[in-house]
């Protein structure tokens, strides 16, 4: 098992999941706009300037990185990443989609959970030129009561998962 993960690491993502409100998570449970029982998708908390409401999608289960990924979960992010592109293109009006994944620290990974970036894309956008932001949950509500809107997933539904 290929890990980076330090001695208890406070996972900001399976924390997401099982609700928590504190300085280490940035997200928010009304970021999240899509679960099931192996995935949640939500709305990322930094943005890069000119692409704002970009979709992460995660295991449930804490999954450091690809190199562990069951194929099951690794089907289940893929296929919703699919809709998730479609999604972007009929709510958003983007011109494209873009998708990466980062292992390691060479990799570029800096979140020690499994996660798919899925970005809305315009015409000379230079995404990844362009510097990031940290945004505010009433941003990034916006863009996930519109993809919650487009998936017809209810948002009493979220609820907490046991990580």
């Amino acid at each position: 098992m290929i890990t980076h993960m330090p001695d208890s690491y406070p996972c900001p993502f399976c924390l997401l999941l099982q609700g928590t409100k504190d300085s280490r998570v940035e997200s928010k449970i009304t970021d999240i706009f899509y679960r099931d029982k192996n995935i949640t998708a939500f709305i990322a908390s930094r943005w890069f300037v000119n692409n704002p409401g970009h979709v992460l999608i995660i295991p449930n289960e804490h999954i450091e990185n690809i190199y562990s990924l069951p194929g099951e979960i690794s089907d289940a992010i893929h296929r919703f990443e699919i809709e998730t592109a479609k999604a972007l293109k009929q709510v958003y009006g983007c011109d494209g989609v873009s998708s990466r994944q980062h292992n390691e620290p060479a990799g570029n990974q800096d979140v020690w959970h499994y996660h798919l970036h899925v970005f809305p894309r315009y015409r000379n956008d230079e995404l990844y030129t362009s510097a990031h932001r940290k945004t505010t949950a009433d941003e990034r509500k916006v863009y996930a009561d519109k993809l919650r809107n487009h998936f017809n997933f209810d948002e009493k539904d979220v609820g907490v998962i046991d990580v």
